[in-house]
């Protein structure tokens, strides 16, 4: 069983040019026609079906002056419909949880506004894009999405690491600025997305040690790189979850694979692949 972590539901004309720009450049084959396939609620549920994905969490992201602007809305409405899809679909593989993506320089009262999605779109989680919306993770500003994320229960998943998109700020990027956060609220869920790719790999493997709620999350790594990264990644098992950062990464089985062949228990690799992930967002 597999659950994939990072999922982005960007349609082109969501993105700014040079992302897609740079996806065209750097896979091969039509990958606008396999986002216009994939990006329907049909579609993206025939897609992950076909990959064996049992569930993925689809990604929000309003950073308009970075990457782009997919909204909150658009997310949780497309999530919700291609999750409600009549039988035969509906209740097997390739169902989607929305995870909202709420700017501080847009939004004002950010504990409000993650409430209001829960409760009209039913978000599983919030993803925090630090590098692309130019702010510390640990400024108190946030420290109110922080809170309400921790009283109702809701991981946050954060940007970690490098970015090859004009415009980020990669030293809002560290995974020790989530150190004053994981001691503020020890109870908030964190999963530090491409565990802090790939001059931070140590301090993001420190974390994920340190703090029972802090999790790597290892979308937009080599699987098969892994263990050069993490050699003492079994000892974490339990605290990685996999993600494909889809388009980012097109091929969904080619990681998947990766991690099974990997010389560790298959326990290990169980709870990799959606052990940790389904504890996480609760699913039985």
């Amino acid at each position: 069983m597999i659950i994939d972590f990072h999922f982005h539901l960007s349609k082109p004309e969501h993105e700014l040019p040079g992302v897609m720009d740079w996806i065209r450049s750097n896979f091969p084959g039509d990958i606008d026609e396999l986002v216009e396939q994939v990006l329907t609620p049909g579609g993206i549920r025939k897609y992950l079906q076909a990959s064996e994905i049992d569930w993925a969490v689809g990604l929000a992201e309003v950073s308009p002056i970075t990457t782009g602007w997919a909204s909150n809305e658009y997310v949780g409405e497309f999530c919700a419909t291609a999750n409600d899809l009549p039988d035969p679909v509906k209740g097997s593989r390739g169902r989607l949880a929305p995870f909202a993506s709420i700017n501080p320089y847009i939004v004002n009262d950010l504990a409000a506004e993650l409430l209001r999605l829960v409760e009209e779109y039913d978000f599983r989680g919030i993803k925090v894009y630090p590098t692309y919306h130019h702010h510390y993770p640990n400024e108190t500003r946030m420290y109110p999405l922080y809170a309400k994320a921790q009283e109702l229960g809701l991981p946050v998943l954060t940007h970690t690491g490098s970015s090859v998109f004009k415009g980020a700020r990669i030293k809002y990027g560290d995974p020790l600025m989530w150190d004053d956060v994981a001691n503020d609220f020890p109870e908030l869920t964190i999963l530090l997305a491409h565990a802090g790719r790939p001059f931070w790999y140590e301090q993001a493997f420190w974390m994920a040690r340190q703090h029972p709620h802090v999790y790597l999350e290892i979308s937009g790594l080599p699987a098969k790189k892994l263990l050069d990264y993490f050699p003492r990644l079994e000892e974490i098992a339990d605290k990685v979850v996999y993600g494909s950062d889809w388009p980012g990464n097109p091929d969904l089985n080619r990681n998947v694979k990766a991690i099974r062949s990997m010389p560790i228990s298959e326990d290990s690799k169980q709870a990799i692949l959606y052990g940790n992930a389904a504890q996480i967002l609760r699913i039985e």
